[in-house]
Formats: C-alpha cells, sequence, structure tokens
C-alpha cells in the first residue's frame, strides 16, 4: 500500500474527524471511504456516458428507437408486475 499525503482546511479536518467518529471509524478510514465512493460514482459515470454514446450512434446509423409510448406502458407493466415481451425498435422519423 502506498501512501499520499493530503492537506485539508482545519474546517474540514474538523468535520471529517467528527464525521468519522459518529459512523465508528477513524478519519483515515472515513476518507477511505470517502475516495472510493468519489471513484466509484467517477467509473459508473464514465460507463453511463460510453453506453449513452453507443446508443446514440447505433440510433443514428439504424433510425431505429422504441417509441416513447410503447417504452412507457411496456415500464408501466413491468413496474406493475406483469411479464410482458420487450418492445421491438422501429424506424423512427428524425
Amino acid at each position: 500500500m502506498s501512501t499520499t499525503t493530503i492537506r485539508l482546511p482545519d474546517e474540514l479536518k474538523l468535520r471529517v474527524a467528527r464525521l468519522a467518529e459518529a459512523a465508528g471509524l477513524t478519519p483515515h478510514g472515513f476518507i477511505l471511504q470517502a475516495i472510493e465512493a468519489q471513484a466509484l460514482a467517477a467509473e459508473e459515470q464514465a460507463e453511463f456516458q460510453r453506453l449513452a454514446l453507443a446508443r446514440l450512434h447505433k440510433f443514428k446509423a439504424t433510425g431505429k428507437a422504441v417509441p416513447w409510448s410503447e417504452a412507457r406502458q411496456y415500464l408501466l407493466d413491468r413496474a406493475a408486475g406483469k411479464d410482458m415481451p420487450r418492445p421491438k425498435a422501429v424506424k423512427v422519423v428524425p
């Protein structure tokens, strides 16, 4: 494990210490959890962006999409516990 030094403003250091104690952690453990959570959030955001761009490129290439009315009904039915087939993408007018 490597060591990294960070400089915290005094007010932030006090906040971290107070919150860590309330959570039953050391300030070090609290900071590690915060960094891990932020790293995970950044990775999830990057994956979301990648997937969205891939879907946009596919739409531009094929011109196919699921009309909102069908997608909405599918989601409502699934939320109601119904076992529904996924709606099919069709050519849409851009």
